[in-house]
């Protein structure tokens, strides 16, 4: 019977050791969420950037054709 006792009290003892951790380690990577989350990813370039894409005028029937080459 101590046994038993002595298990379920250890058994606890993870349980809640466990469920602190996943707590703690939730919150973290909210606050590293919230930090990235606050960061302008789409401000306009400063400086001498200069724009990379250019859209080519195709039909459909060339874009069709690049689809099923390209297999996407």
């Amino acid at each position: 019977m101590t046994y038993l006792r002595n298990s379920l009290r250890d058994l606890i003892k993870v349980l809640i050791v466990f469920t602190l951790c996943t707590c703690i380690f939730y919150l973290a990577l909210r606050m590293v969420h919230e930090e990235y989350d606050r960061q302008h990813r789409y401000d306009p370039p400063e400086g001498t950037a200069i724009k990379v894409y250019q859209p080519l005028d195709q039909g459909w029937t060339d874009r069709l054709s690049i689809f099923f080459r390209l297999g996407e």
